[in-house]
C-alpha cells in the first residue's frame, strides 16, 4: 500500500519509486531505508520469469506474427516487470524498519547488538 511502516497513515513514496525523506504524519525519518537492488532482484526472479516463459510458450505453441508478440508481449512484460517494483520496494523498506536492519560487518555494530565490547 506504500504506507509508513510505523503509523500506517503516511506515505513512503513521493513518486513511483522515490522514497520520501520522512513520513508526513508521524515524522519517521526514512534515512534507514536502503533496499538497494532488492526490488529488482525479486521482480526478475519471481515476476519476470513467468512473463518471459509465457511469451516463449506463445511462440512455440502458436507461432504468431510479430505484431501479436508486440501486442501481447509488451503489456505482459510491463505488468510483470514494472508494476511489482513499488510494492516490493515498500515491503523491503517496511521489513528494514520492523527488523531494525543495519549495515553489518563492523565491530561497533556487533558490540551494540550484543551489549559488550568488540573483540580485538
Amino acid at each position: 500500500m506504500g504506507r509508513c511502516p510505523r503509523c500506517g497513515e503516511g506515505h513512503i513514496f513521493t513518486g513511483f519509486l522515490t522514497v520520501r525523506d520522512h513520513c508526513e504524519v508521524c515524522g519517521l525519518d526514512y534515512s534507514f531505508a536502503d533496499p538497494a537492488d532488492g526490488p529488482a532482484v525479486f521482480v526478475q526472479l519471481f515476476a519476470c520469469v513467468p512473463g518471459v516463459v509465457f511469451i516463449i510458450m506463445l511462440e512455440i505453441l502458436a507461432r504468431p506474427p510479430l505484431w501479436v508478440h508486440l501486442a501481447v508481449g509488451i503489456p505482459v512484460l510491463i505488468l510483470t516487470a514494472i508494476l511489482p517494483l513499488r510494492p516490493i520496494k515498500g515491503w523491503l523498506i517496511a521489513a528494514q524498519f520492523t527488523t531494525r536492519a543495519q549495515e553489518a560487518g563492523t565491530a561497533a555494530l556487533w558490540a551494540k547488538l550484543h551489549g559488550h565490547e568488540p573483540r580485538p
